[in-house]
């Protein structure tokens, strides 16, 4: 998604945990030629469960460039154990990164929107069709119940938050959810190695028959963050190959 806005035009920074970014990222920045876009690609180093990290890293890019237009929150982690098995520390974990972490980017990124007085602004929460249905062959509840949070999540920022301020004449901020259906990544690449079959089942639950790659949800980046839906908040986008449809 954060090509697709790059090839869009836009100024992407891409926040992550690693101290140096990973070799996908350095590819996908190469990929970009500056003679026919004017977007660029960044990476900056943030652990969206310290909290006082991410506020400095987004305040100090917003300011930087005197606005901040929008965001994607996409930071998640998984764990497949038994529900019977999980501490509560496993939990806490997750719930930390996969919600809290979310609503404290977009709480960050909402500062710098109202401070700037960014017009047309945008907030997309990656959440996920497990966040409405149980992922058959996949003991995931917790992650699982992360996702259903950041959906209502999107609702309750959005009643927050889309409505301009009369105070200042601050321009309101779009807020919605975007539900991918499986998608394969390194991190479903493990699941699929530790639960045999996981990935023939996966392909057979969908209307499509196959999985989903990560490029393939480039298009509805653009089209959240930008004003192409400029007329839609508070809702969750859900692109899952009609695996939800049945």
């Amino acid at each position: 998604m954060g090509e697709a806005v790059v090839e869009a035009g836009g100024i992407v920074y891409a926040l992550d945990r690693l101290p140096e970014p990973s070799d996908d990222f350095l590819a996908a920045q190469n990929r970009i030629d500056p003679a026919t876009t004017a977007g660029s690609l960044h990476y900056r180093r943030v652990d969206v469960s310290n909290n006082k990290d991410l506020n400095d890293v987004i305040t100090s890019t917003a300011d930087e460039h005197g606005k901040l237009n929008g965001a994607i929150a996409a930071a998640g982690i998984q764990q497949l154990t038994p529900a019977i098995d999980y501490t509560p520390a496993d939990a806490a974990r997750m719930l930390q990164v996969n919600y809290t972490g979310v609503l404290m980017t977009a709480q960050a990124c909402a500062r710098s929107i109202l401070k700037h007085k960014t017009p047309d602004a945008s907030l997309v929460l990656i959440a996920s069709m497990s966040g409405l249905i149980a992922n058959k062959g996949l003991l995931s509840p917790v992650y699982n119940s992360s996702k259903a949070a950041v959906i209502q999540l999107a609702r309750n920022l959005a009643m927050e938050w889309s409505k301009p301020r009369d105070d200042d004449g601050v321009p309101g901020i779009r807020v919605n959810c975007l539900s991918p259906g499986h998608i394969v990544t390194p991190m479903v690449e493990r699941n699929f190695e530790e639960v045999e079959g996981l990935r023939e089942m996966w392909e057979e639950a969908n209307m499509m028959g196959r999985l989903s790659r990560p490029q393939e949800f480039g298009g509805a980046g653009v089209f959240l963050l930008g004003r192409a839906s400029s007329f839609m908040t508070g809702s969750n986008l859900v692109i899952d190959g009609g695996h939800t449809a049945w």
